[in-house]
């Protein structure tokens, strides 16, 4: 048995929750990936996942074992690159949604730079992966659940979505004890990319789950959502954000988060999207491998795990607003 492809293949099924979504990532049958982890697991006398329709999920074993390869097969990464005849070089065209550029992208790049100094990055706006978008972009980021059958997608992080408005806003409206409380509230939803205002906000915690319609006197576009920020950093209503968004306006206090016992079931994750055969190019595999890393780290720091994100269910037909799906289709 090839044990180093074996422990790629696991992780990687383990990432994509798939053995399907490993095989793709390598290139490779489905069956090939399956043969090669079923060896594994009999070689070390353990069951790696729990097999079943809705996917794979790592076994308390598995998890163990996948942390404890991580280190190894990351420092083999490095060892590969530090023996190739010219360092990684070149351009990367990556295609970023505006929200995951300002808040991330743009305070790691300098670390990026100062590793691998003699890669050049063009960074263009990206919405959706349209035919004009993908054009000549080697790899994107961007949220929510894209459809793009030519290229390998791969969930990279979780979010959640959480309320929050300024200090005085709070003081003067009062502080919601429950989701339905933001009827009361001057809400300031934002329009998604694909257009849908996204003006119903969904909670659960534990078994119950509520939707609220937001209302307020604004609704903005996706690539104005500072206007937002800035609104509700003054005092003119809530917000909805994603936690690893705004993590200075939480900490100095100009934001504070209401309903923190409830969970955002519909937040979007970040995804990472590449046509297969740029894992075959140095450079653009070592920016993908960083920008996993990044938001590794953003996960690190929150105090608990999050649970899958469920697909909003208003995706499934062009609404204009996300309140208009009927409570059947809800």
């Amino acid at each position: 048995m090839d044990k180093l492809r074996s422990l790629q293949y696991f992780v990687a099924a383990a990432e994509e929750k798939s053995l399907a979504g490993a095989a793709r990532r390598f290139g490779v049958s489905t069956q090939a990936v399956a043969k090669m982890i079923t060896a594994l697991e009999l070689g070390l006398g353990v069951r790696l996942f729990d097999r079943a329709s809705h996917g794979l999920s790592l076994t308390a074993s598995g998890a163990a074992y996948r942390e404890s390869c991580l280190p190894a097969l990351s420092q083999l990464q490095l060892a590969d690159e530090l023996v190739r005849a010219t360092p990684a070089q070149g351009g990367v065209v990556a295609g970023v949604q505006h929200v995951i550029a300002r808040e991330v992208l743009t305070p790691a790049l300098p670390r990026f730079h100062a590793r691998y100094p003699q890669i050049q990055i063009d960074v263009r706006d990206f919405n959706r992966a349209s035919k004009e978008q993908t054009s000549g972009v080697d790899v994107f980021l961007t949220l929510g659940w894209p459809q793009a059958s030519d290229l390998v997608l791969r969930q990279i992080a979780s979010s959640r979505t959480i309320v929050v408005a300024s200090p005085a806003y709070w003081a003067a409206h009062g502080t919601p004890r429950h989701p339905s409380d933001l009827a009361q509230h001057t809400c300031l939803p934002i329009r998604s990319v694909d257009g849908t205002v996204m003006d119903l906000w969904t909670f659960a915690r534990g078994d119950e789950q509520v939707s609220v319609q937001a209302r307020g006197w604004l609704t903005t576009s996706n690539a104005h959502r500072d206007m937002v920020l800035e609104l509700a950093r003054s005092g003119e209503g809530v917000a909805f954000i994603l936690d690893w968004t705004n993590r200075d306006d939480l900490a100095s206090g100009r934001l504070v988060q209401a309903l923190a016992d409830w969970e955002s079931p519909e937040a979007p994750p970040v995804n990472l999207l590449y046509r297969p055969s740029v894992r075959r190019v140095a450079r653009v595999r070592l920016f993908m491998e960083f920008v996993i890393e990044v938001f590794r780290e953003l996960e690190a720091t929150r105090a608990q795990s999050v649970a899958p994100a469920q697909r909003p269910l208003w995706l499934k037909r062009p609404y204009g607003r996300a309140s208009a799906s009927t409570p059947r289709e809800r």
